[in-house]
């Protein structure tokens, strides 16, 4: 590695990163005035920070940042390298293509390259296809060193630095093949499997002779033949082939099944550090029991001893979520998550025991933690599992005892943070957010500082134009419910507000509803909460009865009795605004998607205190959704079984019943295969809606996911969205102009005139 050339060019970099940084921050002190507004572009063109690879010394890290190609309507990725020692003053861009994709960089283990995937030489046919290259950290060309004629899949490097693994082929074959990293710029790749099924899983032991890996006996060729000539009906819950746990020895490429699954097939699997156990999660193979997206979700655990081939079977709580199994670093004890004494939908705790007490009981640890657990790293010494745990409006990182199963606190920020830590460099990273603050990546110098903000060391600046921009003050906010309960939400300020003036309201409500708004940085297509408050709105974010972060009984609470208290919850939240002289009740507006457009539906049929609801997502008939949903069982456990069972209660939390109480001028969003909360339920509101003569407009976006992902069709809902809200709380005389849209592909000089809600002014 040329250290020396790396410092030469890092001080260049720090120079004029550190002149930016410097320049932004001075701007916002010394001349507030000169901020503006956030407007729908920024959104859509913020960047992000993500896959961060940390060297075998710990002294660099590698990560990728994506930026947006408005005119191509899609995303890019190159590659950048910090050092964790002198941080983003030392910044470099490693890779420089403007219209490809560089992701997932490894570090070879003595740190001498890394390798990455991108699709820089694929051609438009195979745009999506990745290939394999090699680049030095000092610098220099990116070598490609595998030119699969499918593309390559993932890749990891064997721990002794003798050989790199990868996957290649497409989806449905793809196999493994291994390069010597002696060799590795002039051998030709070794294929290791080959196999009729495709491998799905895969990684290599800990003593870097053999990979494990998961794949079927065989494929249905006549299945697969039919499906490529074009008989392409869609067959629901298929009958799919068991996946079995296999291994193969790199040298000898010989080929073993280690897991011959019966009845069940394979996945979530976790191999110890020792390499002498391997845990994994055993799915029912009965196509009928479950659809397709539940079925991933419930399994049992068991344990797997390479040595003597015995398996234990650890649970048996089928319709239980638990998560994979986890092993302490000296692979003496083993730990999962799942819902408190097994009961579905209770908080999740974790579960203990040693490993070689085999049938012996398990200890629950962080009984007295009333939040949900999880496991993301442990202490070198076992003695301790940390975990990032919601904690009311923030994330937090928390540790548990494994003897005394005690829970203690380890940060209290005013923000969200995702604490991990990588074994090989012994690096803690923190990826950081708060009000303010866009999601960037610090390192922490050990445990002990991590409660201390002041020694972390920034590592990343992804989104430096936010400090130009007017933000809205953002603050937790709590008020008394209708039954005397403490509820929490996210309050934002509009730009500029003034003392003793009354502004306009929208609630933003979120998704789940087993989730929570949180004091992060609002830079989202479905809420945008600082475009409004640039526009003057105040923005609240209720972390309604059903959310996440406050208790399990406050999450549970809605069980059988989904709507009343939440909607409660919400509207005496908007009375606190108002009673405390911050809010005009005469002009305020909902808007939510998935649960937050159940609930948007809910108050269009109870209310009419609303001037505008924007309803995204949003279920209107739950006998109807029940079977049109991809999941089931949460929503027997919401509304007291299933609708076959219940079905007058089934109805009677249905808005529909009630729509004829529906005065709301609403606006709809829908992704037209959505298969959380389908189509015919936004068709079935805006039927309703039009023959009740209730002012609607209704969009329809294209895909086939629960959320829009395509960033002008993400505008659409933004500009459409915003703009009913301007025509029905504020009185603008217009909702949306497809030239607002369209202008947004003119050149420079038109962007100027924008006004801070992003619509181009007429030139006079």
């Amino acid at each position: 590695m040329n250290s020396s050339r790396i410092l030469a060019l890092a001080t260049l970099t720090a120079v004029l990163v550190l002149a930016s940084v410097v320049a932004g921050r001075s701007i916002a002190q010394q001349s507030p005035p000169s901020l503006r507004p956030m407007k729908f572009m920024d959104i859509i063109e913020m960047e992000s920070i993500s896959n961060p690879a940390v060297s075998p010394n710990g002294t660099w890290v590698l990560y990728t940042r994506s930026t947006t190609d408005w005119k191509a309507a899609k995303r890019f990725s190159n590659i950048f390298l910090v050092s964790t020692e002198r941080g983003i003053l030392s910044t470099r861009q490693m890779t420089f293509t403007k219209d490809k994709n560089e992701t997932s960089p490894a570090w070879s283990p003595d740190g001498g390259f890394f390798v990455f995937l991108s699709n820089r030489e694929a051609p438009e046919s195979r745009s999506t296809q990745n290939q394999l290259y090699l680049m030095r950290p000092d610098g220099g060309e990116a070598r490609k060193i595998v030119d699969a004629k499918d593309g390559v899949g993932t890749v990891e490097f064997s721990k002794d630095g003798k050989w790199l693994v990868y996957s290649a082929g497409k989806e449905d074959e793809r196999q493994l093949y291994a390069l010597s990293v002696a060799k590795i710029e002039s051998d030709k790749p070794i294929q290791l499997t080959k196999r009729s099924a495709p491998v799905t899983w895969w990684t290599i032991s800990p003593d870097s002779r053999q990979i494990f890996f998961l794949s079927a006996d065989s494929v249905d060729k006549v299945n697969k033949e039919r499906k490529e000539k074009k008989f392409d009906a869609r067959l629901r819950n298929e009958d799919s082939p068991v996946v079995h746990l296999w291994s193969v020895e790199i040298e000898s490429k010989k080929e073993a099944k280690l897991v011959d699954a019966k009845g069940y097939t394979i996945n979530g699997v976790t191999v110890s550090r020792d390499g002498k156990w391997i845990g994994y999660r055993g799915i029912s193979d009965d196509r009928y029991k479950k659809t397709v997206t539940e079925s991933n979700t419930y399994g049992d655990l068991y344990l797997f001893e390479l040595a003597s081939k015995q398996i234990e079977r650890l649970t048996e709580n089928a319709d239980i979520g638990e998560s994979s199994l986890q092993f302490s670093p000296d692979s003496k004890l083993i730990a999962f998550t799942a819902d408190n004494d097994f009961t579905f939908f209770r908080d999740e705790k974790i579960y203990l025991r040693r490993i070689d007490d085999r049938g012996g009981n398990w200890k629950k640890l962080g009984d007295g933690h009333d939040q949900i657990m999880s496991i993301s790293f442990w202490s070198e010494d076992g003695k301790e599992i940390y975990f990032n745990g919601g904690w009311r409006a923030t994330i937090q990182l928390f540790g548990v005892s494994t003897e005394s199963g005690k829970v203690r606190q380890m940060t209290n920020i005013q923000g969200v943070a995702f604490t991990s830590y990588d074994e090989d460099s012994k690096v803690y990273l923190t990826n950081y957010s708060d009000p303010t603050t866009p999601q960037n990546i610090y390192l922490v110098p050990s445990l002990k500082q991590i409660a201390n903000r002041s020694q972390w060391k920034q590592l990343t600046d992804s989104n430096p134009q936010v400090r130009e921009m007017a933000l809205g003050k953002t603050e937790a906010v709590q008020w008394k419910s209708s039954d005397g309960t403490m509820v929490e939400g996210v309050l934002v300020y509009p730009v500029g507000y003034e003392k003793e003036k009354r502004y306009p309201l929208v609630i933003q409500i979120h998704g789940g509803p087993a989730a929570a708004s949180l004091l992060n940085f609002s830079a989202f297509h479905g809420t945008y909460v600082h475009v409004y408050a640039a526009a003057g709105y105040f923005c609240l974010l209720p972390n309604y009865r059903g959310s996440t972060n406050y208790g399990e009984r406050f999450k549970m609470e809605i069980g059988g009795d989904y709507f009343r208290q939440a909607y409660d919850d919400m509207m005496f939240g908007a009375d606190h605004l108002i009673n405390s002289g911050l809010v005009d009740a005469n002009r305020m507006g909902v808007m939510g998607w998935s649960a937050g457009g159940h609930w948007s539906n809910w108050i269009l049929t109870h209310t009419d205190r609303f001037r505008a609801v924007s309803s995204g997502a949003g279920a209107v008939n739950w006998t109807s959704m029940y079977a049109q949903s991809d999941i089931q069982r949460a929503r027997e456990f919401y509304f007291g079984g299933k609708p076959y069972d219940n079905f007058e209660h089934y109805w009677d939390v249905s808005p529909l019943k009630y729509i004829k109480k529906a005065k709301t001028p609403t606006l709809i969003h829908v992704v037209d295969g959505d298969p959380r909360v389908p189509r015919p339920q936004s068709d079935e509101l805006h039927m309703a809606l039009v023959n009740l003569g209730i002012p609607t407009e209704y969009f329809v976006y294209p895909g086939n996911t629960h959320g829009i992902t395509d960033m002008r069709n993400q505008l659409v809902k933004m500009i459409s969205e915003f703009n009913w809200m301007e025509k029905w709380i504020n009185g603008k005389d217009r909702w949306l102009d497809w030239n607002e849209l369209l202008a947004t592909f003119k050149d420079e000089s038109e962007e100027g005139k924008k006004s801070s809600t992003g619509k181009v002014e007429e030139t006079k």
